[in-house]
């Protein structure tokens, strides 16, 4: 990002803040864009808001019905290395 240290905003009376289009390209984020702002002690932080929620894995286990005999993690391991390879 270079040059990205020296770019300048101005807050507007109504407390909003222009993000310099350069930053908004390459972070391709557009009008509607929602943003996390987190104070963080170097400064504030703006980041996407995530697609979807976090989720732990106690929310999603046995969500999935199981149809036929369970894999062993050796064919596990297996398939996830076919699946990189391809």
């Amino acid at each position: 990002m270079a040059g990205a240290d020296h770019l300048t905003t101005i807050i507007s009376t109504k407390g909003q803040v222009f993000l310099p289009s350069a930053i908004r390209q390459r972070r391709d984020w557009r009008a509607g864009t929602r943003l996390v702002v987190e104070e963080t002690p170097e400064g504030v932080l703006l980041r996407p808001v995530p697609a979807f929620p976090e989720t732990r894995p106690e929310d999603v286990f046995g969500s999935l019905r199981l149809r036929g005999k369970p894999k062993s993690l050796k064919e596990m391991d297996a398939g996830v290395l076919a699946e990189a390879r391809k």
